[in-house]
């Protein structure tokens, strides 16, 4: 199923761009509104999803890379045994294995990921996100309804 690896790269290239496009057109914390409720926001993540360790003092670094490169080796695993009719789970593979690649990059590139995507509701903002992060928890949404889908037929058996 390694077909669908096309998808991980949209997703890489595109995120990418997008990163580079913003350090190209932005100072490091400038902020622009779109729209009502989102914001572009230039920040740098040094931890994990949601800033998660992101004053762990370094460490946090190579750690989030060994743990991006092995979940890279489990989802490229996965998606090689996947069977051609699991189209659903081999584009949710894809999204997850483009959104990690993506914020690997950054983190070994950079020694932290580049985000931007600031979205909030009054004074309450969602942890500003990229396009990689996207399409991880696409990806992600897209697993749970496969497993819940997967558990209601089982139950109907």
């Amino acid at each position: 199923m390694y077909k669908w690896l096309w998808l991980s790269l949209l997703v890489f290239v595109f995120d990418q761009a997008s990163k580079l496009w913003v350090v190209k057109n932005f100072e490091l914390y400038e902020s622009i509104q779109l729209f009502p409720s989102l914001n572009f926001t230039y920040v740098h993540n040094l931890g994990a999803a949601f800033s998660f360790l992101s004053s762990a003092g370094g460490w946090q670094r190579w750690f989030f890379v060994g743990v991006a490169l092995i979940a890279t080796t489990v989802l490229l695993i996965w998606l090689r045994k996947l069977k051609p009719s699991e189209r659903w789970m081999a584009v949710t593979i894809s999204l997850v294995l483009g959104g990690a690649i993506g914020n690997l990059y950054d983190r070994i590139s950079y020694g932290y990921v580049i985000d931007f995507i600031d979205v909030y509701y009054k004074a309450h903002h969602w942890p500003v996100f990229n396009i990689a992060d996207a399409a991880i928890s696409i990806g992600v949404v897209m697993m749970l309804i496969d497993a819940f889908k997967g558990e209601s037929s089982k139950a109907t058996e």
